[in-house]
């Protein structure tokens, strides 16, 4: 009887944090869509240089880049993992992220303006992201329990579990702690979000932008019972982004995200728990 009380409790203290993680991202959206027009009056001064056609051309190849992969990664054999394969793909990711803000370099961008890199302090994106990745935790867990109630229990694990699990050597686990903890994080939020967003953004707006980067983000994961849980986390770094102005923000709540999982696979008893 104790422990029907208990579910029953637990079911509605989900249910209830479910509500309250909606309420913080729809009032994100509502903040975001009414302090728009009056974000744009009072910036004032000389016009901020912003992604043009060169952007969309540059946009247009790294998402061909991104769809290539994903067709390459569904359609060849598994690859066997190595301290070599961890290496060129820190590097190539590294390239192209230096590739990019040499490309917006050369074009007179202001990269500081437009990702808001200094527009908040380190500990204050820190606490934002903390407090934000909370309210969209029980977000990805609701979708979560509906990719596993459609593909079967335990069948959404993200590639880092299978990629952290089948590491042999120390080697390999503290390059996939670097890579999901820093490289990651910095990467993929400037990539998907800075770059990709911030081009869509420009010119199909804000929520054509968002589903379309999220989506992106979720597929090139290229695991498919993962893609809701991370369609609903990509569009909440995405919200992150454009409420606070600043990438530092989104760029910390992945990284928290991933320090999460990592957590939990190296001390599996949490989880279990």
């Amino acid at each position: 009887m104790l422990a029907g009380a208990s579910s029953i409790a637990l079911g509605f203290f989900l249910v209830a944090f479910v509500f309250v993680g909606l309420a913080i991202y729809f009032a994100l959206a509502w903040q975001i869509s009414t302090r728009r027009s009056t974000t744009e009056a009072a910036a004032g001064g000389a016009p901020v240089r912003t992604f043009g056609l060169p952007e969309v051309f540059l946009g247009g190849a790294l998402v061909s880049l991104v769809l290539l992969n994903i067709y390459t990664a569904l359609t060849r054999s598994r690859v066997q993992l190595s301290s070599r394969s961890l290496t060129e793909n820190l590097l190539a990711t590294v390239f192209i992220v230096f590739f990019v803000a040499a490309f917006l370099k050369l074009r007179r961008i202001d990269l500081d303006s437009l990702g808001g890199f200094s527009k908040t302090s380190l500990k204050r994106a820190l606490s934002t992201a903390v407090i934000l990745l909370l309210a969209a935790t029980p977000l990805i867990f609701l979708a979560e329990v509906l990719t596993q109630n459609a593909f079967g229990s335990g069948s959404s694990r993200q590639e880092i579990v299978d990629l952290f699990n089948s590491s042999s050597t120390i080697e390999q686990r503290v390059m996939i702690i670097v890579l999901a903890v820093v490289v990651a994080p910095i990467s993929e939020e400037f990539i998907f979000r800075f770059f990709i967003y911030g081009v869509m953004r420009r010119y199909f707006g804000i929520a054509v932008g968002l589903v379309f980067n999220a989506l992106l983000f979720a597929a090139a994961h290229t695991h498919l019972p993962s893609a809701a849980p991370l369609f609903v986390l990509g569009t909440c770094f995405t919200l992150a982004y454009e409420w606070s102005g600043s990438i530092l923000v989104s760029m910390a709540m992945h990284s928290l995200f991933n320090s999460v999982q990592l957590i939990f696979l190296a001390f599996p008893e949490l989880v279990q728990q």
